[in-house]
């Protein structure tokens, strides 16, 4: 080594000074209690009958809550870990390439379950020649609720939880500990999920019902005094609630019973959701009185909402609980916060009630991610929220946010062959002090083609912006992008992508790409049409791989699968929830050639690339390719580098990113979004004169910065380049 370098001392820990041979530190260790008391259907599901009430109490996710917390309390384990301050950085390095997947779409092998099939050490060597490095295994416990004796099914693809124990449907306890176990083996991490907002209508809910202990304070729901059920919707026979109209909203919030009006109404659909209030019918409780309840839910009837700020706190010691099994129990890494942004509801002098971006969900959120930080973990975020408040929950919160900043943007820029509105939110969020790092880069998830636009339909709705060579308004220019997604997107000329409610569109990567290259009939796609289809793809998962942070992709854009035909899932998406037609069921490894349908009965979605084992024999594949491009942001440090520029460009469809290494390294992503061969020059203030422009990708030299901080290069379409300066 030359004498003449000096390093600084790296920081170090108070174990790694003074027991410099101790092993690290194990993390807390619990196991949930088993359950022993069996449902006896042949007696009353009634609150008079004890045998029921104690069955629901033993099935509720309060009562694991505690026997965790006790197992917990006054161990030196908590307090192993640094916990105050989220660290996106280090998030970032111990799982820089996110796999995200949807338990009901995967098909499994013969004879296997999800868990087990993820879990496949065959799977994780291609994962690791991918250059994956962890498994979000998206909702895994069990979900729906419980009517009498019998459990319901899920009414959200399990994101109403009701218990913390895996949902058989999936596999078991022990398979996810052994995948845990095998993502170790490759240096991988599992990612599970929690949901601070709401459960489903499980033991909880119905104790809530019948006035048993807190279970009441678990959620946001109010006793209706029976002189005033006149107020009160009726509920249909058979079901177990009736969403109230907004007159009813009203009439109850003027009596003192709710808030009222909320500052939107999620998944609006006129004579199924009209409001963000439901009505119990009259419930016994154990007392004896008979109750009608109101409660709250931002989402779906079965999904009532959790209250954070009840005296008896039970909301949050359910929530808190649930997060501990997932770390200290069954093993994972990190956990998604799933609805954490609708945490806190306040009553306003005027207007509607205030819903979203209160205080008491940034508490809330600082309280979930210090306790898994606390435990050796991390979070993040999906939160769909203005840019204001995604910065603001990152403060004290989750270590990382979902990107539903410039998720929708890169899609527009796509589109329509121009990156303006692209530059414009990469600006913004550079501007609000928003860390590009921080942040969740994701190609396909679960959810439809979310719009995103919360931003500028809310809190800046009167701001102006420069777009299109004028001054926009928010609200203006968020309907315009709505506008041009929605035409370029679904209709006559995409007929097998949807809109979904207000919120976007149901559709996959791969039918973005093919709606905005104009193939509009999907039969008849030529291999020429999937070579451009995949070209596309690449530069989609260029522009989220080749900047600071997490890259994320699902089965749906290793496989390019394409929409489920809407015949298909007719039974699923009548009630307007078409987000089915992008959730086809794919086989990874093509371990089950003769499925036509996953285990949970999601019709096989067709898949334009092959299997992964397919695909890692073709070094022209999707796969191989993506494979060198993660190999490149690796080598380079791109995902933990810092953002230092959004230059202003030479054609609509170029977008360019540079980046300023750990090394001092300048480096720049260069995309073409358009379908045309572009010859641009490249211009920022961080390019130095006189350095040579590099193409990783070959190592070649493409130019050197001239004196205006610039150099040329030609982009074929859909093409990007990564350069470094040298």
């Amino acid at each position: 080594m030359d004498p003449e370098v000096q390093h600084e001392p790296s920081e170090i820990t108070y174990d790694e000074k003074f027991y410099p041979a101790r092993p690290k530190p194990l993390r807390p260790s619990v196991r949930r209690a088993n359950r022993s008391n069996s449902p006896t259907p042949d007696s009353e599901p009634v609150a008079s009958n004890p045998d029921y009430v104690d069955w629901l109490t033993e099935q509720s996710m309060l009562r694991d809550a505690k026997l965790i917390a006790e197992q917990l309390s006054g161990k030196g384990s908590m307090w192993q870990n640094p916990y105050a301050d989220p660290d996106p950085r280090a998030a970032v390095e111990r799982a820089p390439v996110w796999f995200t997947a949807y338990p009901i779409s995967v098909i499994n092998a013969p004879q296997t379950s999800f868990l087990s099939t993820l879990g496949d050490e065959k799977l994780w060597q291609a994962f690791s020649e991918i250059g994956v490095t962890a498994v979000h295994t998206g909702p895994v416990k069990v979900a729906g609720g419980i009517h009498g004796w019998r459990p319901t099914p899920s009414v959200d693809g399990h994101f109403d939880r009701i218990g913390m124990q895996i949902d058989p449907a999936f596999g078991s306890e022990e398979e996810f500990r052994r995948l845990c176990v095998v993502a170790s083996a490759y240096d991988g991490i599992v990612i599970d999920d929690i949901v601070p907002g709401h459960t489903g209508k499980g033991a909880d809910f119905r104790l809530a019902e019948m006035a048993v202990a807190d279970y009441p304070g678990i959620y946001h729901m109010v006793e209706i005094e029976p002189q005033d059920w006149h107020l009160l919707p009726r509920v249909r026979a058979g079901a177990d609630s009736q969403n109230i109209d907004a007159e009813a909203e009203a009439n109850l919030a003027r009596a003192g019973y709710i808030i009222g009006q909320l500052q939107r109404v999620i998944f609006y659909e006129l004579g199924v959701k009209e409001t963000n209030w439901s009505a119990t019918p009259p419930v016994v409780g154990i007392d004896g009185v008979e109750r009608r309840w109101v409660y709250l839910h931002y989402f779906k009837a079965g999904q009532p909402s959790i209250n954070w700020l009840d005296p008896s706190f039970a909301g949050m010691r359910l929530v808190i609980g649930d997060a501990c099994h997932s770390i200290a129990d069954l093993g994972a890494g990190a956990l998604r916060l799933d609805a954490n942004g609708f945490l806190g509801v306040e009553r306003r002098a005027e207007g509607p009630g205030w819903s979203e971006g209160h205080p008491l969900s940034e508490a809330a959120n600082h309280l979930i991610a210090s306790v898994v930080r606390k435990m050796g973990g991390f979070t993040f975020q999906e939160l769909n929220l203005t840019i204001d408040d995604i910065k603001a929950m990152g403060e004290n919160g989750a270590d990382l946010s979902y990107d539903f900043i410039n998720r929708p943007a890169y899609q527009h820029a796509l589109v329509m062959g121009n990156t303006e509105f692209l530059r414009l939110t990469m600006t913004l969020a550079r501007a609000h002090g928003v860390d590009t790092a921080s942040l969740v880069h994701a190609l396909q998830n679960h959810d439809e083609m979310t719009f995103e636009l919360i931003h500028f339909a809310t809190l800046h709705a009167e701001d102006e912006f420069t777009y299109g060579g004028e001054a926009v308004k928010g609200c203006d220019l968020g309907d315009r992008i709505r506008g041009e997604l929605t035409d370029r997107l679904t209709g006559r000329w995409a007929p097998y992508n949807r809109t979904f409610t207000t919120n976007g569109i149901a559709c996959t990567t791969a039918s973005v790409i093919t709606a905005s290259l104009g193939i509009r009939d999907l039969d008849r796609m030529d291999e020429r049409d999937i070579e451009t289809v995949k070209r596309a793809h690449l530069l989609l998962a260029m522009y989220n791989a080749l900047q600071p942070g997490v890259f994320a992709l699902s089965g749906w854009d290793l496989l390019g699968i394409l929409p489920i035909d809407a015949d298909e899932v007719e039974d699923l998406i009548h009630e307007g929830d078409t987000r089915w037609l992008n959730r086809g069921a794919h086989d990874l490894m093509g371990y089950f050639p003769e499925a036509v349908r996953s285990e949970s009965g999601i019709p096989r979605g067709r898949s334009l690339y092959g299997s992964l084992p397919e695909q890692l024999a073709d070094p022209h594949s999707f796969a191989r390719q993506l494979a060198r491009i993660i190999e490149l942001r690796n080598k380079f440090g791109i995902a933990t580098a810092q953002q230092i520029d959004i230059p202003t460009v030479s054609h609509k469809g170029l977008l360019v990113m540079v980046h300023e290494l750990s090394q001092g390294t300048i480096q720049a992503t260069v995309l073409n979004f358009s379908s045309e061969e572009i010859s641009a020059t490249i211009q920022s203030k961080h390019l130095v004169p006189g350095t040579c422009a590099i193409d990783v990708f070959d190592d070649n030299e493409i130019a050197t910065v001239d004196e205006l901080n610039s150099f040329p290069m030609t982009l074929q379409p859909y093409e990007g380049v990564a350069v470094v300066l040298r």
